[in-house]
């Protein structure tokens, strides 16, 4: 299955493309050797390289040497064997007897001593050894890619000279167990920890013992863990079928408030190509039975590692489809509609372009709930490894600069992927086997992220929705919108058993946030989200719709005025958007608009501003293509007082501009 990258599968893909270089050398001409018993042991070691056997082919390549102690293509060979096994000394060991019996020989020799010197952490000596090869070549792939070489290398050095301080804690055993956990994505309130683990498919090897890896005897599922008052981790739980099925299910992700959920599964029946990407959503009785979200997001190539944002619409995603830049590419979608069954239907994917992608592989995107931080792997950007982790800013929609390194130790000469960051930017979750306090194989880790690391912090609206009158729990519809420039940030929808919501708010803007359902008022609130606000300190609300009846009324809280003035402030548009929107669904519906007033001032005076407030708002609404035989408008000045008078948040929320139903 492949929902991450497979190390092994890489590792045999590197022998391939060596056994073919090698083999077009070797077959082109004959073995340097001109010993028969030398050219015997060494066609039984190379069929033992060729089978994986690598230790076993030691033994012969020993004895040819030993018979030809100037038998090149045997060191060579040598030197992939102790590749293999992550032998670099000796790999070079073997290398260096290549260039100084022959140093024309094989060219691709002077790069293999470069990654060599390169993978023992001997930048300078790696550095020289690619400039030695690009003199030799003269291919301007060949010379891209060994170019790259020199820059990671490059970058390495400085990497490890200035390491990140990080202290890498194992979330212990309520999350970890001696099977691989890895794929981490976690809600924005820090409350639920979904993850992957490889686990046996026999009871019998799943109620102990070390786990042997073969494919046939395990499988992956989600498992989920939950945060206790205490903060935590409670026993983890296996989800349960329909989610979780006897075959292969991963690389989930979820949305803010842990409702829906996207993952990766494949070659299912219903499959559009290797790996694809699929929906659930939780129910009353648990997760709906997951479907195909289909085209164009899935294709007849692989999709994987969904992401989905912080705004509820917004899929990022891994692909090696056609369009791309690279091998696998970074590409994102947007939900423009929902299917009678539930599942999102989105637009034409797009390509995150070359600030992001490259002609290798990137994979493993993670969106943080800021709407403007990504993280991802990469080959191909400079780094320590194969593929290390990176972070890039979108601005203004787009990704204006290069990624930056998240540098060593987070990073190392080995593959890091899977990093996803918590909503207040402090705290990062990752899997790993590289540390001594593992209960077996990969496990999940968190770490406090460098400050130069980090996104912008993010805040949430966390609550429930109530019938105003029976208490019923509703399922509404949720918009965040920036208040400056009027642009939508979040759409969401509460769950529908529940009522429960979560709508994440971005630090340094100041949020509209309405909330609606057909035959009811809608509610709408505005938060400022700035350095005082905190994840700790969360909004928490409880909110009561109102069904439409005559007689009834909210309060339009996103309605502005400029200070002791009737002039609206252009923020006030998106409110009054939310009138004209809910006087068109309710074609029948009349309404009144009251304004309202603090004490300060003259009775006289206040009432005459109180309309005249209201008046602009009417003004607004026929301009807007809204009958004046639908709307009227009225002031009460400092009547009917909402909070007490004797201090300025009281007086604020007096201030007031109202909705009444006139009929319905």
């Amino acid at each position: 299955m492949q929902l991450v990258r497979n190390n092994k599968a890489v590792a045999v893909y590197l022998t391939l493309i060596f056994i073919l270089l090698f083999s077009t050398h070797i077959f082109s001409q004959k073995l340097s050797t001109q010993s028969k018993k030398a050219e015997v042991l060494y066609n039984k070691a190379l069929s033992l390289y060729r089978s994986g056997k690598f230790e076993n082919a030691k033994d012969p390549l020993n004895q040819a040497i030993k018979k030809d102690p100037n038998f090149i293509e045997a060191y060579l060979l040598k030197s992939e064997l102790f590749y293999e096994q992550k032998d670099y000394h000796k790999q070079i060991e073997s290398l260096r007897n290549v260039i100084e019996l022959d140093s024309t020989f094989f060219v691709f020799t002077y790069k293999s001593m470069g990654e060599a010197h390169f993978y023992i952490k001997e930048y300078d000596e790696a550095i020289h050894w690619f400039k030695k090869y690009l003199t030799k070549i003269s291919d301007s792939k060949k010379k891209d890619e060994v170019q790259k070489w020199i820059e990671k290398a490059s970058f390495s050095k400085s990497a490890f000279k200035a390491p990140k301080s990080i202290k890498a804690e194992n979330l212990g055993p309520n999350v970890n167990s001696i099977y691989n956990e890895y794929w981490p994505s976690i809600t924005a309130d820090e409350q639920t920890l979904v993850y992957t683990v490889l686990v046996a498919r026999d009871s019998a090897i799943n109620n102990g013992g070390h786990p042997m890896r073969l494919a046939n005897h395990y499988h992956e599922d989600f498992f989920r863990a939950i945060k206790d008052e205490s903060g935590e981790w409670q026993k983890r739980e296996q989800l349960r079928a329909p989610l979780n099925t006897l075959s292969n299910e991963g690389a989930q992700t979820l949305s803010s408030d842990g409702n829906w959920m996207f993952f990766t599964a494949c070659g299912r029946s219903d499959s559009k190509g290797s790996c694809d990407i699929y929906f659930s959503y939780r129910t009353r009785s648990g997760w709906s039975s997951p479907k195909n979200i289909g085209a164009p997001v899935n294709t007849p190539y692989w999709e994987s590692q969904p992401c989905f944002s912080s705004d509820g619409r917004t899929l990022y995603y891994t692909s090696n489809r056609v369009g791309g830049l690279g091998k696998n590419d970074i590409w994102r979608a947007t939900i423009i509609d929902i299917k009678p069954d539930g599942t999102p239907y989105f637009s034409k994917p797009e390509n995150l372009g070359d600030r992001i992608n490259t002609p290798l592989d990137e994979v493993s995107a993670f969106i943080h709930p800021d709407n403007s931080t990504l993280y991802f792997a990469s080959e191909g950007w400079p780094g320590l490894g194969k593929a290390d982790l990176f972070m890039s800013k979108i601005t203004n929609g787009k990704f204006e600069s290069e990624p930056k390194n998240l540098g060593y130790p987070i990073n190392t000469e080995g593959d890091e992927v899977g990093l996803v960051v918590t909503a207040s930017g402090k705290k990062a979750f990752f899997s790993s086997e590289r540390y001594g306090d593992s209960y077996g194989g990969r496990d999940l880790y968190s770490f406090d992220l460098p400050q130069d690391l980090r996104p912008l912090p993010v805040s949430y609206v966390k609550g429930r929705v109530f019938d105003a009158r029976t208490r019923e729990r509703l399922k509404a519809t949720f918009e965040l919108n920036d208040l400056e420039n009027g642009e939508l940030v979040v759409q969401a929808v509460s769950n529908d058993f529940t009522g429960e919501f979560l709508v994440c708010l971005p630090y340094s803007s100041s949020y509209a946030l309405n909330v609606s359902k057909k035959g009811y008022l809608f509610y709408s609130d505005h938060f400022e989200m700035d350095t005082s606000s905190t994840i700790r300190d969360p909004q928490v609300l409880d909110i009561y719709l109102k069904p439409i009846r005559e007689g009834e009324h909210i309060i339009l809280k996103n309605i502005f005025y400029a200070t002791d003035s009737y002039e609206l402030k252009p923020r006030s548009e998106i409110e009054l958007y939310k009138v004209i929107s809910f006087l068109n669904d309710n074609a029948s519906t009349k309404i009144e608009i009251i304004g309202y007033t603090d004490n300060v001032g003259t009775e006289s005076y206040n009432l005459e501003l109180s309309k005249k407030r209201a008046q602009q708002v009417f003004e607004y609404l026929i301009q807007k293509g809204i009958s004046n035989t639908r709307i009227s408008y009225s002031g009460k000045g400092m009547k009917d007082p909402v909070a007490d008078n004797q201090t300025e948040t009281g007086r604020a929320q007096n201030r007031r501009t109202e909705m009444k139903i006139i009929q319905y």
